[in-house]
């Protein structure tokens, strides 16, 4: 059944100008949420290292918990107690989070920079503003990295997205997310429904059958992961022969550690990443928020970032800045899942469909892992 969206319109406050918070005396400290690993990194490096020096005093902690965001602001919510200042989240998570009054509503045009090419922030990020509270920061896909040095495979090598249930030819251990997200959207378009008709079908009850009757043909082979490190490591140690995960994970892994692993881009799944703020922040804290955030977006540090990793700038006037890596020397934009020689077939992630049907699909996928 379709969840109800509910807008809490009385907890989300809109932020209609940063000038409303220019004067504001703003905390020295922050607490930011991402998903470690190679991601959080690049964060780190492209915005908090420079924010910081252009700030002496001023500190910050990562913490891991953007997998857990929906459920961990919801009780502080609930508790009365928020704890996290900037939060790093996908869209149809910042669409929920949106829709319950746990996140701000922000004008971009009044709050965040222009783009170094003269554009408003609207016209820059352009669609990818899925959200009346989402700051989008980079486009990525959920792909799939395999073992180049698998005896078993006979010197075959995966070529498309059903390869990944193929246990005849590709023999060993898989590792795809614990979640019901892409996974069920694979299982559907290997089990023959066309990617157009992907979401109608897994909006019925024969859908959702089918997609786990795929699934539960590989289920005994897979290592069912939670965090976007877990897979590179996986097949790094050689515990699982294919798996999915982050594309900028696996470039890390392929180019920045050489790995005999390879990218599998066929049906790789199209995502967006951004930040919210919490609703609820004090003055203080919501000021340095609002500080950071501003910094953090512009033209020039979301550029920055694809130099740390093979993740797309949201913004348009970012692109154009893209260039090498940081410490390699490689040229990055062949490694964008954005590059056409990648993205001859992609799936387009429906970001409204999620956010409408996740807590029920969450809820029988959890359900049918444990049978």
């Amino acid at each position: 059944m379709k969840l109800t969206k509910t807008l809490m319109a009385t907890s989300a406050l809109t932020l209609a100008g940063a000038s409303a918070f220019a004067d504001a005396h703003m905390v020295d400290s922050m607490t930011l949420v991402s998903w470690g690993g190679a991601y959080q990194h690049s964060q780190n490096e492209a915005y908090l290292k420079p924010y910081l020096e252009m700030n002496p005093g001023v500190t910050a902690v990562w913490d891991e918990s953007s997998n857990e965001a929906v459920a961990k602001l919801r009780a502080m919510n609930e508790a009365g107690n928020i704890t996290w200042d900037v939060v790093d989240v996908v869209a149809a998570d910042a669409i929920r989070l949106c829709d319950e009054g746990l996140a701000m509503e922000i004008d971009v045009d009044e709050v965040l920079l222009a783009g170094d090419d003269g554009s408003t922030p609207t016209q820059d990020f352009g669609e990818l503003l899925v959200s009346d509270c989402f700051i989008p920061q980079i486009a990525y896909s959920t792909a799939f990295g395999y073992r180049t040095d698998v005896e078993a495979w006979g010197g075959n090598t995966p070529t498309e997205i059903c390869d990944v249930f193929d246990l005849e030819t590709f023999p060993g251990q898989r590792s795809l997310e614990r979640r019901p997200i892409n996974n069920m959207e694979w299982a559907l378009l290997c089990s023959g429904v066309a990617k157009e008709d992907v979401y109608d079908m897994l909006e019925t009850e024969e859908g959702q059958d089918m997609a786990f009757a795929k699934l539960a043909t590989i289920k005994d082979s897979v290592v069912w992961w939670s965090a976007g490190a877990d897979t590179p490591q996986l097949l790094a140690d050689g515990e699982v022969l294919i798996g999915s995960t982050y594309n900028g994970r696996l470039f890390s892994l392929i180019e920045e550690q050489d790995q005999p692993v390879a990218m599998l881009w066929d049906a790789q799944v199209y995502d967006i990443d951004g930040w919210i703020i919490p609703t609820g922040l004090p003055e203080d804290r919501l000021a340095r928020a609002m500080d950071f955030i501003r910094f953090a977006t512009d033209t020039q540090r979301l550029a920055d970032q694809a130099a740390y990793i093979a993740y797309g700038p949201a913004r348009q006037s970012s692109a154009p800045l893209v260039g090498q890596h940081a410490t390699l020397g490689i040229d990055m934009a062949p490694h964008m899942p954005t590059n056409p020689a990648n993205a001859q077939n992609i799936f387009v992630y429906n970001y409204e469909w999620w956010a409408d049907y996740r807590d029920d699909l969450d809820a029988k996928f959890q359900s049918w892992l444990a049978r």
